[in-house]
């Protein structure tokens, strides 16, 4: 039977009446709120409050106030786990990396909540390692387990081919952010290392430097090859060579960078200038150069790559190749959360690094 208008209470009428209010409730049970809770102090079905929750279009504008704001006054939280049981999808975000450096990690993961600001999503952080006899195996059962709505992919894990297959075996969307293109544009997150390393070679080699050495990350990342690349070919432009001896492997670390670089000192002749693959190396070099009692920018100039909140904070400020961490974390979570709507679009998103010019870098010395 019909219940007519006249036989419901509003809320605003039942606490007219007496009726305690949601919070009241909650906090005299002592337990958290329940979707019942809710839909019983509004007076209308779990359908409905599920229905608000969930941004549905079927809810009358009144009802979806008057229902949020009693979630808002309880302190309801919804489960994402057991929502995406109800609605046979997940509203976990899973972000898989393999990256040495912490505050890579960091920006990233602070752009993907950017995204996730004023959604219905939450963020699984799953760090990994490729070289695991159990990888494959340990996230497959991550992304079941947690039975996510999809993972971004950072440097390097995304440039993996056996994981992005596995992923699309178990019809997991994913997201990519790396250096060149990988796969649909779709899926990409494009950041054009190669462009930024280039800069920064034409930026040593037009204050004069001639002999400039190169610490580069790990060869197991795509993004040391392409700062590489660039910067090799960035220097040939102006007519200079990178040499091989003074061209070496790195970890993205402060204490390989710090190492590599007593290396590149104690050779005869040393380098003027070092561009390095990070700014964590690029720290590294900074305490190599003072243990050495070498000055900066004065006896040895220094260019790093992220423009991380250290390259500011060290002095002198270091000039760096600014990439957009955070925004790039943004964008492949907007992407990943908005690819299954409707009228999406397969576009390829591509970020630009530019070079910051600061104080650790100058002519050389006569």
């Amino acid at each position: 039977m019909p219940v007519t208008q006249g036989k419901r209470k509003s809320s605003s009428s039942a606490a007219k009446a007496g009726a305690p209010s949601a919070r009241a409730e909650a906090q005299r049970n002592r337990k958290r709120p329940t979707i019942n809770d809710i839909a019983r102090l509004a007076n209308v079905s779990k359908k409905t409050v599920s229905r608000v929750i969930n941004d549905s279009p079927f809810v009358k504008e009144e009802t979806r106030k008057k229902v949020n704001a009693i979630i808002h006054e309880a302190g309801f939280a919804p489960d994402p786990q057991a929502r995406g049981l109800a609605f046979r999808r997940s509203f976990l975000i899973g972000m898989i990396y393999d990256n040495p450096s912490a505050q890579y990690i960091v920006n990233m993961q602070q752009g993907i909540l950017d995204a996730m600001r004023g959604t219905s999503f939450e963020l699984v952080i799953r760090p990994c390692d490729r070289g695991s006899p159990s990888f494959l195996d340990d996230m497959r059962a991550f992304v079941e387990r947690q039975k996510l709505f999809g993972v971004v992919l950072s440097p390097s894990v995304s440039e993996d081919e056996r994981l992005v297959r596995l992923l699309d075996g178990i019809e997991c969307p994913l997201m990519r952010v790396a250096s060149v293109a990988l796969g649909p544009p779709e899926t990409m997150v494009i950041t054009h290392d190669y462009e930024g390393a280039a800069e920064a070679a034409r930026h040593l080699a037009g204050l004069g430097h001639k002999l400039i050495a190169h610490i580069s990350g790990p060869a197991t990342f795509r993004s040391a090859h392409e700062r590489r690349r660039g910067f090799a070919e960035g220097l040939a432009e102006r007519g200079l060579t990178l040499q091989p001896k003074y061209d070496l492997e790195a970890a993205y670390t402060f204490e390989s960078g710090l190492a590599r670089t007593q290396t590149l000192l104690a050779m005869v002749p040393r380098p003027t200038a070092i561009f390095a693959g990070n700014d964590e190396m690029a720290a590294g070099a900074y305490k190599a150069a003072r243990d050495a009692g070498l000055d900066i920018p004065r006896d040895l100039s220094v260019v790093g790559f992220d423009d991380s909140p250290m390259a500011s904070r060290v002095w002198p400020p270091l000039t760096t190749v600014r990439l957009p961490i955070r925004d790039m974390g943004r964008i492949a979570a907007e992407k990943l959360i908005g690819a299954g709507k409707k009228g999406a679009k397969a576009e390829l998103t591509e970020v630009i690094p530019t070079l910051v010019v600061r104080e650790s870098t100058a002519k050389p010395a006569a």
